[in-house]
């Protein structure tokens, strides 16, 4: 008989849709949803809301137009009958967008981008992230600042509710710290990685609901790569010119779908 060691929390049920649980912790949660059918029920709605959320963020377009009209369908009507859970309804509309907006392009082509557009100013949690990444290096030289390389991604969401992309193997985490921000507390994990030797991950909460693309900004002799992902905006940040930190951050963007 599996017994459960902690208390279950609605962060275990979030965390198990997205797949962040240890095998062990994971096991628990499956136990307990086994004698809870109401709770293994929404569990089960919000793995398939994932799911179809999934689909419509797939990049394969080989059957996009039908896909993403069946999904930003289903979607619309949970929406619509408040089915779901308050921390997927936003998650949802957004994707109900995305979807709307593929299909948009499918018939009328690609809107045209004016001047204004393109010069968007960079959000303001880019240059956030830039000034962490130059505090995390200042620590890093002080021998009176030891560094905290404890990483724990579960923790961190249920004490800030940022979600953190999965790290590759090869990257090594010298420092996690929470850090003030414009947005509430932030999130600034360096780490040294093969590709680009010492690199910061910045995370917040920007207050916006959206889904983006990384992009690449130059800032204070530095490379950001940011993107946002639901409620949560991340900034890959390495000193330098670094055009290729852009796909670094499209595979780290690619484990929060």
């Amino acid at each position: 008989m599996t017994r459960l060691h902690e208390p279950m929390t609605g962060v275990d049920f979030d965390a198990y849709v997205d797949d962040q649980l240890d095998a062990a912790r994971r096991v628990e949660v499956e136990a307990f949803l086994a004698a809870n059918p109401g709770a293994a029920a929404r569990v089960m709605g919000d793995l398939r809301i994932r799911g179809e959320l999934r689909l419509m963020l797939a990049e394969d377009t080989g059957a996009r137009s039908v896909a993403t009209h069946q999904a930003a369908r289903r979607l619309g009507h949970g929406l619509a009958r408040g089915r779901l859970a308050p921390r997927l309804r936003r998650a949802a509309a957004v994707g109900a967008l995305v979807a709307a907006g593929w299909l948009a392009h499918e018939v009328v082509g690609p809107l045209p981008m004016g001047e204004v557009v393109a010069s968007t100013p960079l959000p303001a949690y880019v240059g956030e992230a830039v000034r962490a990444h130059r505090t995390s290096a200042m620590r890093a030289a002080m021998v009176s600042q030891p560094e905290a390389p404890g990483y724990d991604p579960i923790e961190i969401r249920a004490a800030t509710a940022i979600v953190m992309p999965v790290l590759p193997d090869s990257w090594r985490v010298t420092d996690v710290q929470v850090y003030p921000s414009q947005f509430g507390p932030s999130l600034e994990i360096a780490a040294v990685t093969p590709a680009f030797g010492p690199v910061s991950l910045f995370a917040v909460r920007p207050g916006t609901l959206d889904i983006t693309k990384p992009e690449t900004a130059h800032q204070d002799e530095a490379t950001a790569a940011f993107f946002q992902v639901g409620e949560v905006a991340y900034a890959l940040v390495a000193d330098g010119d670094r055009p290729e930190l852009e796909k670094a951050a499209a595979r780290l963007a690619a484990t929060l779908h």
